[in-house]
């Protein structure tokens, strides 16, 4: 048992997942509002501000930032703080910075509020992570990270449209304050449902930065920003390659998201279940399925119906890694599993970022049907590094 973990109390029945567990799904629904709602909010946000819609999209930039280098700094000085008390202190937090978005008579002081919110993303899913993990038998941990997961892919599907609807009806002001309801939820349900986690004595920052940098875990933390640059590379660019390339009208196109949000959700609990079952095998073949399927998505783009299809078992291959990978992190790092679990995040926030760049790249110089080419080729490498840890890990066995 590691210093993170504590006994919680009575082992949860086989069958089902505790209430409290759906605390943390709610607490990952409003966050997944705050991060991409405002993606079909910009010219809204621009207009009020009196900024250009290029600067309005630097406060998704800002935003990323905020996960990928802020949230594993204060992580790392939060380790000591209680487990249910930092998960709270966090969605005030979150509460705080939307709620001065709301309010926020500036750009400079909207741009703030977003990082500050930020810090408390990556931060509350690495606590969150852990608590998931604690509050279930062993052998369905990847589960357990896969429900709490759920509240972000279903934001995606209910939580953004929505959002986006008020925002373009009462002001994007409005989407804002809904945010806010949604923090206060997740905070009620975190005070009356999280139990109180017993800590051995916490880690020190040497000794969890120790066990960061170890050169195995790195390697999957690359592994991880593979993925998800993967995901990004294509999906940044998903609208401009399904009008102009497969044919669908704008209004068809809002759909197959919302059917992709439906494959997001699919995938990420069929992962939980099977990293649960076979940990590493379960994610090197969901590695080697993404490259796959990315693959033929070269071919059926060009295919309305089969595109379409294509595109609901890409979102299922690209977020069913999630729980397996957050569990291989969390369990590689047995003296900072809060800390590796929010790194993840942020490297899977670097990877979006990268990706992104990697997909307008390549529009750029080699037009957009190249998109799923460029997309499959990191999976592959991914996969590759995949298997040089898992051969690590069999030989360390052995040894």
């Amino acid at each position: 048992m590691s210093h993170q973990q504590a006994a919680i109390g009575k082992p949860v029945p086989a069958g089902r997942f505790p209430i409290s567990l759906f605390s943390l799904t709610a607490g990952a629904f409003a966050i997944g509002m705050t991060e991409f709602v405002i993606m079909g909010l910009l010219p809204n946000v621009a207009q009020d501000l009196h900024v250009t819609i290029p600067q309005a999209g630097q406060l998704i930039t800002s935003y990323a930032m905020g996960v990928a280098i802020g949230a594993p700094i204060l992580a790392l000085f939060t380790n000591k703080l209680p487990q249910k008390l930092l998960l709270g202190l966090l969605m005030v937090l979150f509460i705080l910075g939307n709620a001065i978005s709301v309010i926020a008579p500036t750009y400079t002081i909207l741009m703030g509020a977003r990082i500050v919110t930020a810090l408390a993303h990556g931060t509350f899913f690495g606590v969150g992570g852990v608590i998931a993990m604690n509050l279930v038998r062993p052998e369905r941990r990847a589960g357990a990270i896969s429900v709490m997961m759920a509240g972000l892919t279903i934001a995606n599907i209910m939580g953004v449209p929505f959002g986006t609807f008020i925002g373009q009806q009462l002001g994007w002001r409005a989407s804002f304050g809904a945010i806010v309801i949604m923090g206060i939820i997740s905070l009620i349900g975190i005070l009356f449902f999280i139990p109180r986690v017993q800590q051995e004595k916490s880690a020190g920052i040497v000794q969890q930065f120790r066990a960061l940098i170890q050169p195995r875990l790195l390697l999957m933390l690359l592994v991880g920003a593979l993925g998800s640059g993967s995901l990004f590379t294509v999906f940044t660019y998903i609208t401009p390659l399904l009008e102009q390339v497969t044919g669908f009208s704008e209004h068809y196109v809002a759909w197959i998201l919302v059917l992709f949000g439906f494959g997001v959700t699919f995938g990420n609990i069929i992962g939980g279940k099977l990293a649960d079952w076979k940990l590493m095998p379960a994610l090197l073949g969901n590695y080697a399925a993404l490259a796959l399927i990315l693959i033929i998505f070269n071919f059926t783009v060009h295919l309305p119906a089969a595109a379409v299809i294509t595109i609901f078992i890409w979102g299922a291959a690209a977020f069913g890694i999630l729980p397996g990978l957050q569990l291989r992190i969390m369990t590689m790092a047995k003296d900072a599993p809060m800390l590796a679990s929010t790194s993840n995040h942020s490297a899977n926030n670097l990877g979006n970022a990268s990706g992104a760049f990697i997909g307008g790249w390549v529009i750029t110089h080699m037009g957009l049907t190249y998109l799923p080419w460029a997309g499959a080729l990191l999976p592959i490498v991914g996969l590759i590094l995949g298997l040089v840890s898992y051969r690590l890990d069999r030989k360390e066995k052995q040894s």
